[in-house]
């Protein structure tokens, strides 16, 4: 694994921001279910935190894996679309308020919305 430069937010614990970390890549799909994630060390070298801090981690995320003998730490069947459903609620709580907020302030529509060119 090759090492990330992760500049860790002081307000909030590494193993948490780490846990952020590795949902998104069940979401994105760096980490696919049914597949193996990486071992406490390597993911401790990769992000060069303490293998503690990912092994804390880990324990966080127990309902979303499962740990096969002799094998490692699994994604678990199904994780990724109850994270989906989870973060979806999340953003429509949190986020989307003040978006919406936004866009109606500046009259925005719906078609013009659509007719923005993904990235």
């Amino acid at each position: 694994m090759t090492q990330r430069i992760r500049t860790w937010d002081d307000d909030r614990p590494i193993y948490r921001q780490l846990m952020e970390e590795l949902i998104a890549g069940i979401l994105n799909r760096t980490y696919p279910e049914g597949e193996m994630l990486p071992s406490v060390r390597q993911l401790a070298d990769s992000y060069l935190v303490n293998p503690l801090t990912v092994a804390r981690a880990y324990r966080e995320l127990g309902e979303l894996t499962e740990t096969r003998r002799g094998v490692g730490l699994i994604v678990k069947a199904g994780v990724r679309e109850i994270l989906l459903k989870r973060e979806r609620a999340k953003f429509l709580k949190e986020e989307w308020p003040t978006i919406r907020e936004r866009i109606e302030s500046l009259e925005i529509d719906t078609d013009t919305l659509l007719a923005v060119p993904k990235r």
